[in-house]
């Protein structure tokens, strides 16, 4: 573990001052004299001595467990609809886990106050500019379009959207889509509306 962490202090701390040499990083209030070189440089020699700790150990049910623990928090809101149990002048009422405890009183529920629980529920959401995934490597954004390109290249592959002659038929996303399942609604036939069906003249009573 120690090898490690001297390893990503040593990389970390080179990418910094890299990062800085190219004037990508700029310091701002109490940290605004640092942006002079020897300022910068002195305050980051302590970094070179001390310890860092980095935590790192195989995961108890391997890699599968951990793909599947992440998903969960990838791919979901703050609270699910079956979580819910009620919402009435009280306010908000919804089941939780008491991890601190064993067995079936574990299982707990609690009521807050409608604006108190928009309050909580909000806090799991991210403000604006920043995203929840982010891909790395190949996939990054930056560099995304440049390196599946190259790869193109490298393994001989043309793009399906150059690949199609005139004659293909390219096709058409659905356009309706099933509100219980989420599966694409296909149409068979479009009813024109018919005449419209009108009431028989009522007399006036003056006739």
């Amino acid at each position: 573990m120690r090898v490690l962490s001297r390893l990503f202090r040593r990389r970390f701390l080179e990418e910094l001052e890299a990062t800085y040499r190219r004037g990508q990083l700029r310091l701002f209030g109490e940290y605004a004299e640092l942006n002079e070189l020897r300022a910068f440089a002195k305050w980051l020699a302590p970094m070179r001595a001390c310890e860092w700790v980095v935590y790192a150990k195989r995961p108890f049910a391997g890699p599968k467990a951990v793909l599947a623990y992440l998903s969960r928090y990838t791919h979901r809101v703050a609270i699910s609809n079956q979580r819910l149990v009620s919402l009435d002048e009280h306010g908000v009422t919804f089941r939780w886990n008491d991890y601190r405890v064993d067995g079936r009183t574990r299982n707990k529920t609690m009521t807050l106050e409608a604006d108190e629980f928009v309050r909580r529920f909000l806090l799991h959401v991210l403000p604006g500019g920043f995203h929840r995934i982010r891909h790395y490597g190949l996939l990054a954004n930056p560099s995304r379009r440049e390196n599946l390109a190259r790869i193109r290249e490298v393994l001989d592959v043309v793009p399906a959207s150059i690949s199609r002659s005139a004659n293909d038929v390219v096709p058409v996303p659905p356009t309706f889509i099933c509100r219980h399942c989420g599966s694409p609604m296909i149409i068979i036939d479009i009813l024109q509306p018919s005449r419209p069906i009108r009431a028989p003249p009522v007399e006036s009573a003056n006739a």
